[in-house]
């Protein structure tokens, strides 16, 4: 996440350009990143079914100062997000537990550092 802060006594110049940088994220590319997001964590969760991994969905929440890519996961059951505990490994019934996997993070670094690069060459660019 990347957060601004304002100090200058003229803020009327920095709220125009920060309001410039949002306008620069088009919802094109962010949907083009959340296919590409939704296809790299469904290729990289876990298979058994291979239900959890047809479950990925992605959001682009756009609010008056931010612009945001939610990935989420639809998979539940019985209350239970399933590719939160592949990802962090649950309890059994028996006492057991089984051993989350890192998949989540290392199937969407990717994504994000392509489009943190394609943001910043954006903004850069105003």
């Amino acid at each position: 996440m990347i957060t601004i802060k304002e100090k200058y006594n003229n803020s009327n110049k920095f709220n125009t350009y920060c309001e410039k940088i949002l306008n620069v994220i088009h919802m094109g590319d962010l949907d083009a990143y959340g296919k590409r997001g939704v296809e790299a964590l469904r290729r990289a969760t876990p298979k058994d079914t291979g239900l959890t991994a047809s479950s990925w969905v992605y959001e682009i929440v756009r609010k008056k100062e931010s612009v945001s890519l939610v990935f989420k996961n639809t998979n539940i059951q019985n209350g239970v997000p399933i590719a939160i505990i592949l990802q962090y490994g649950h309890g059994t019934n028996h006492g057991g537990y089984v051993q989350g996997i890192d998949y989540i993070n290392p199937a969407l670094k990717p994504v994000f550092d392509d489009l943190a690069k394609e943001m910043w060459e954006d903004v850069t660019k105003l």
